[in-house]
């Protein structure tokens, strides 16, 4: 078992908090996602880590949570869905660290309202789901009903909520209305139904090795298997058949739109893969950083070649990204890149399953390896 750490530079332990006006102090960084970023700061919170909190990349790896889901469809507005990462991140984290997660969904506000303050009365913040349409500090116009925040602190005199995101430095304020008409979403992908996780962290982490071997079985067994799962998108091909199907229906997007919207979806189609919270290339480079990170902790070559196979899936497609984006260039000739591109897109993600798998085999195995936490 890992002893809780110290939150470096804060002097905050697991369970030490100051209450002020019933806002939580809280570690919160940056992310590239909003559920691995949201997930490491409440790890940070609650003092776990192997030999310190751990990183983004980390704890996206060891959520188990890689994927591909695909669906182009006319009554998708933007007719494209496109996401590198499956439904259960939320309780699939922590329940293989030794967590207790209860993930509550209701229509009714009032009740939804009170488990987020419940929780936060007894000094644990909070994850839930949010539109980010509806949360006026992000000012997008794209809806998404589960983007993960934390709720940190509430205030009913002003009727505010001290709100923690991801894409935001500091901790946000919004108002009561704004926030329950982002947990009251029915928008792409699922009704948001004031979705809240109640998670009870346990004292100290399994060894990162059976963390890692156990996350690796899941993506290499999703990836080869695709499931339909909590909050999944009906219609939507996904795993390694999904990557597969995007790259034979590109060959089909230059009779299906006119210039001026095949230019529109191509724009959609890099914000799907660099901005859209993916920590860029669609996920896989904060699944590299993680299995990098692994495998100096544990010593596994193994782990190391999936790292490298991950971070050239990255690179791939963040290089369609790129063509997608291209001003040089008129949208047919972008798409007649990209389409190349996807190609080998279909090898390499294959390749890495395979990386992935040959990891969480190795992992099994018993180690000699003296160098880190094990």
């Amino acid at each position: 078992m890992a002893a809780r750490a110290v939150i470096p530079g804060s002097g905050v332990v697991a369970g030490e908090f100051d209450v002020s006006g019933l806002v939580l102090a809280y570690p919160h960084r940056l992310g590239g996602h909003c559920g691995s970023g949201a997930q490491r700061d409440l790890l940070a919170w609650a003092g776990l880590g192997w030999n310190g909190p751990p990183s983004e990349g980390l704890t996206f790896t060891l959520s188990g949570a890689l994927d591909f889901s695909y669906l182009r469809s006319s009554e998708l507005r933007p007719p494209l869905y496109l996401v590198g990462r499956g439904s259960d991140l939320e309780t699939d984290l922590p329940t293989r660290l030794g967590a207790t997660v209860d993930a509550r969904s209701t229509d009714d506000p009032e009740l939804g309202w009170k488990w987020v303050t419940n929780e936060i009365d007894s000094g644990r913040p909070v994850m839930a789901w949010a539109d980010i349409a509806e949360l006026p500090y992000l000012r997008v116009k794209l809806r998404m009903s589960r983007h993960d925040i934390v709720v940190i602190g509430y205030d009913d005199d002003a009727e505010i909520a001290h709100v923690v995101d991801n894409d935001r430095e500091q901790t946000q304020l919004v108002p009561y209305a704004a926030l329950a008409r982002a947990r009251a979403s029915t928008s792409f992908p699922v009704p948001t139904r004031h979705t809240t996780f109640l998670i009870e962290w346990p004292e100290g982490l399994p060894p990162l090795r059976n963390v890692a071997a156990d996350a690796f079985r899941q993506i290499a067994s999703t990836m080869a298997d695709p499931v339909v799962s909590r909050g999944g998108t009906a219609g939507a091909t996904t795993g390694l058949q999904g990557v597969r199907a995007f790259a034979e229906d590109l060959d089909r997007w230059r009779a299906a739109f006119s210039p001026g919207a095949l230019d529109e979806i191509l724009r959609y189609l890099a914000a799907f893969i660099e901005k859209a919270g993916t920590g860029g290339g669609l996920f896989r480079r904060l699944l590299a950083e993680g299995c990098f990170e692994i495998a100096a902790a544990v010593g596994s070559p193994q782990v190391l070649l999936a790292a490298g196979k991950a971070r050239t899936c990255a690179e791939l497609w963040t290089a369609i990204a790129t063509e997608a984006m291209r001003s040089d260039l008129d949208p047919a000739e972008r798409l007649h890149a990209i389409r190349g591109i996807a190609h080998s897109v279909v090898d390499e993600e294959a390749n890495l399953r395979r990386a992935i798998e040959v990891a969480a085999t190795a992992l099994d195995r018993p180690s000699t390896f003296r160098g880190g936490p094990q």
